[in-house]
């Protein structure tokens, strides 16, 4: 069963010293919003549908390809601000804008994402599938980092990153495009906060 987490260790299992990695081009579904993440009924609905598509996606192609469903990711900004400064702004998180979204097989194609639209629709006629859409992304050049600990606690692994990334001879790139990138190894509701896994990227460019 291919788990993308364990043949990409690279890209999901970086260390918890920064690092820099060029990363590929990956297909996901991505729902857009605003709004803080904890109290954000917009937020629950994104992640419900993400995980509705991936899983029955998951289900339904299982002769195509048996593997395990990636993890949970987010692209954040906050505002202009947020883009010239290059860091991540978690002090108000009601001016979140967030673009939540899960990786899928490249065998996903919008015909496969149009038909798994449809089955959830039937199995859950109440979810709004409307702003879940397919892409494509090219991520590029980054600095990345495993954070382990609160959310919160961010801002010190943030400082850490982008200022190696700087002594090695890069610019972080943030921009309307390219975001503070966040990927979630560990289910909050299962474990305690000082464990809590986070891959942290920033984008980068060559000075």
């Amino acid at each position: 069963m291919t788990d993308f987490k364990k043949e990409r260790k690279d890209l999901y299992q970086p260390k918890t010293t920064p690092s820099i990695i060029d990363v590929p081009e990956m297909t996901f579904i991505a729902i857009d919003g605003k709004g803080d993440p904890n109290t954000s009924a917009e937020y629950v609905t994104a992640i419900e549908v993400l995980y509705g598509f991936s899983w029955t996606i998951k289900m339904s192609n299982k002769a195509v390809m048996e593997y395990v469903v990636p993890p949970l990711e987010g692209f954040w900004n906050v505002d202009d601000a947020f883009f010239k400064g290059g860091g991540a702004a978690i002090t108000d998180k009601g001016k979140f804008i967030w673009t939540a979204l899960i990786r899928q097989p490249d065998f996903v194609t919008p015909e496969v994402f149009e038909a798994a639209k449809t089955a959830l629709a039937k199995k859950k006629p109440a979810l709004d599938l409307s702003k879940a859409r397919l892409i494509q992304y090219t991520e590029g050049l980054c600095v990345q980092v495993m954070h382990i600990g609160s959310y919160d606690d961010e801002p010190a692994t943030i400082a850490a990153m982008d200022q190696y990334a700087v002594d090695n001879g890069y610019v972080i790139d943030i921009n309307e495009i390219r975001r503070h990138h966040e990927i979630y190894l560990s289910d909050p509701r299962k474990t305690a906060t000082e464990k809590l896994k986070t891959v942290i990227r920033h984008p980068v460019r060559k000075v």
